[in-house]
């Protein structure tokens, strides 16, 4: 499949008044934008049962715990080229895993802080949701220049990504995912379906993080731990993190099929 049906090659570089613009970068940013706006709405809409100095305290830890491990799970992709590249490319070099996971860790540990018992993820579901699929359009459109390109296949699915050979799309497969992941947790929240505080944002961190377990089977990773990349150890280590609610929604899956 050739990225000229696009009506573009790949990687995408406009020019904009002589200058060459940073597809991926401004996309990135306008990620951010829209998730933040579209979180400010959804809080005007639905009542907040968290206080406002609280959830600034949450959005806060988030933040600082998605920074710090989305730089620590990049560089741990490859540690020795890395290392090599000194510490501005550790700096640079950052991964969205990384940064759901730490922004996970930095809240649950700043609401221990101020005390806070409620649950405080729903309200961010659909916005990361839609944060991740605008920044993975600029990750699409770079092309080769970011690692998230798949192995060379023979696949019809395969594409030229930049770099002259057929790869799998693996972005185009994450972006397909996440629109109907983002559409499923829009239906059940339309139809008030009753779920326990934080079950939405609980779904899709289970259903996000095994299927980036799972695709990344399709990279072409060169830094591997007993045939497993760093992705995946932090895949395999949020859902021990939410293996109770794997263990009852498992149960729960059992016992309706046991009723048919």
């Amino acid at each position: 499949m050739s990225n000229y049906l696009l009506g573009f090659p790949l990687p995408f570089e406009p020019f904009l008044f002589g200058i060459k613009v940073n597809i991926h970068l401004v996309l990135e940013y306008l990620a951010f934008f829209v998730g933040f706006r579209y979180y400010v709405i959804l809080r005007k809409k639905n009542r907040d049962n968290i206080s406002s100095n609280n959830r600034l305290s949450i959005i806060i830890g988030a933040i600082f715990g998605a920074l710090f491990l989305s730089r620590l799970v990049a560089f741990l992709e490859n540690p020795v080229l890395h290392y090599s590249q000194g510490w501005v490319s550790i700096l640079n070099n950052k991964t969205i895993m990384g940064g759901l996971f730490g922004g996970l860790l930095g809240v649950e540990w700043v609401k221990k802080i101020i005390g806070e018992k409620q649950s405080s993820g729903d309200l961010f579901t659909l916005p990361i949701i839609g944060g991740i699929f605008i920044g993975r359009i600029g990750c699409f459109l770079a092309g080769v220049n970011e690692f998230t390109y798949g192995a060379e296949t023979t696949s019809p699915l395969g594409m030229d990504l930049g770099d002259g050979i057929l790869r799998h799309p693996i972005v185009l497969y994450e972006l397909v995912f996440l629109g109907l992941l983002f559409l499923f947790v829009k239906k059940l929240q339309s139809r008030k379906v009753r779920l326990e505080e934080g079950m939405y944002f609980k779904i899709f961190m289970i259903t996000y993080f095994s299927f980036r377990c799972c695709i990344e089977f399709l990279k072409p990773n060169t830094f591997l731990v007993l045939g497993l990349s760093s992705i995946q150890y932090l895949c395999l280590i949020c859902l021990l993190y939410y293996q109770k609610t794997l263990r009852k929604g498992i149960a729960h899956a059992c016992q309706k099929l046991h009723l048919l």
